[in-house]
Parts: C-alpha cells; sequence; structure tokens
C-alpha cells in the first residue's frame, strides 16, 4: 500500500521569462510576448486564446468601456477570424477561465460581472504597482524566509 504524501498547494505563483525587447510592431505579437513573459501563456501552445481575450480588454480600455465575458468571447472570435487563426479555446467556459487567470494577477478586475483592465489604468503601472511591487514582492519575501530557515 501506497502513503498518500499531502499536497503543498502554493499561496502564490508567477512565471516570468525573459525574451528580446518589443521591437514587433504588431499588437497582437507584443501582447503575445506579454503572455509568454508572465507566464500566462506556455511557449510553444497552440491554444493562446487569452493573447485575444487581453487584446479584447486593452482595446476596451481606450473607451473606458467594461465587458461581460460573452463581449469578449465575440470580439476575441473576430480577432481570430481576422487574423486567419483556428477557434481553439474560444468555449465560453475557457474564456471565464483565462479572465480568473488575468484577474489572479491582477491584470483584470470585475464589476457586476463584466471586466475590465484594472481601473482603466495602463498596464505598465499595473505591473509595478501590483505584481512587481505588491505580488512578487510578497513572494520574494516568502521564499528568502525559507533560505534563512535552511541557513
Amino acid at each position: 500500500m501506497t502513503k498518500t504524501i499531502s499536497k503543498d498547494i502554493p499561496l502564490a505563483e508567477i512565471t516570468l521569462r525573459r525574451y528580446e525587447k518589443p521591437y514587433s510592431a504588431k499588437k497582437r505579437e507584443i501582447t503575445r510576448k506579454l503572455c509568454l513573459s508572465t507566464g500566462l501563456l506556455q511557449p510553444g501552445d497552440s491554444r493562446d486564446v487569452i493573447v485575444d481575450i487581453l487584446q479584447v480588454l486593452l482595446n476596451a480600455k481606450k473607451q473606458k468601456k467594461l465587458l461581460t465575458s460573452e463581449d469578449i468571447k465575440e470580439l476575441a472570435v473576430k480577432i481570430r477570424k481576422k487574423e486567419k487563426l483556428p477557434l481553439k479555446g474560444i468555449a465560453s467556459s475557457n474564456v471565464r477561465r483565462q479572465l480568473k487567470r488575468l484577474k489572479d494577477i491582477y491584470l483584470v478586475e470585475s464589476i457586476k460581472n463584466k471586466y475590465r483592465i484594472t481601473e482603466f489604468e495602463k498596464p505598465s503601472i499595473i505591473f509595478n504597482k501590483k505584481i512587481k511591487d505588491f505580488y512578487l514582492n510578497n513572494i520574494i519575501e516568502r521564499v528568502d524566509e525559507y533560505f534563512k530557515a535552511i541557513d
């Protein structure tokens, strides 16, 4: 009989990757690299609908417009058709799951079942205030505690 080992569930986690500087002029490619850089998208992943979801929300930010998950789905489908991309991962349940992932890293917030880029703020400011200074700093502090505990 094998003994079950307890599962350690992280309180928070983030993946960060470094790519070339964002020289590409294409908006979707820059958004894709941002998703890869922050672990929202895995290298080689063919299901990249999160790129289009984030792009839809960035476009809506310009008009300070809140969108339902169905609005986001429809607009993401339009982007994917325009770019001649397969409609993989575009199910409503997956769109909501991707929105939750964006919420988990503070890029997106919901208000009465509608979504927006957090406070319609610039993503670079959200990254610095919420991800880098708060989220990442808390993770680094805890890892530091573990390093000190094994000294």
